[in-house]
């Protein structure tokens, strides 16, 4: 998988975590869709500005169970295409100052492989340093209709056209 190798080359000079946040949020007039998933894991290597993230479908949770199941089975197929994966690099990794304390906007452009679908994406953050350890933190939007998620006419006015992903990944020295 992508984040395997972008492990691998980043194990040197990297920050890692295991139990980053990645929700999403859409809205619609009829329901709103909100689900968590508190185990991504995401390695940083801000030398090289190389990033990966990787999460399980299946530890996304929802309110509603129903739902959940829904999202599993019927929209994102998690049992035949169980993991998501963004591989990329910041754009400005030298404007990070990893000794000094305070909140960095950075840009990373690469690859969000969703739904068994690949697209090249750009997404505006902030790496915010405390005590020498980054947190990464992101805000953007993801389309379901770009990763070939089928949502049935039956619901398609309960499914909003765009969710609302962010991430919040505090790290440690690898």
């Amino acid at each position: 998988m992508a984040f395997a190798c972008v492990y691998q080359s980043m194990a040197q000079d990297a920050f890692i975590t295991r139990h980053g946040q990645v929700s999403f949020f859409g809205k619609t007039p009829l329901e709103n869709i909100d689900a968590t998933n508190n185990e991504a894991s995401s390695v940083l290597n801000l030398q090289t500005g190389e990033i990966g993230f990787a999460v399980l479908i299946k530890s996304f949770h929802f309110e509603k169970a129903l739902m959940e199941e829904h999202f599993n089975e019927d929209y994102m197929e998690s049992n035949t295409i169980p993991k998501a994966s963004f591989k990329g690099k910041i754009d400005n990794p030298s404007a990070i100052n990893v000794n000094k304390d305070g909140s960095y906007p950075v840009t990373a452009t690469g690859e969000m492989v969703l739904h068994g679908v690949t697209q090249k994406i750009t997404v505006s953050g902030t790496i915010v340093i405390k005590s020498g350890l980054p947190q990464a933190l992101a805000k953007f939007k993801l389309a379901p209709k770009d990763y070939n998620i089928k949502i049935p006419s039956l619901v398609a006015d309960k499914i909003a056209e765009t969710m609302n992903v962010s991430v919040d990944c505090k790290y440690e020295k690898k």
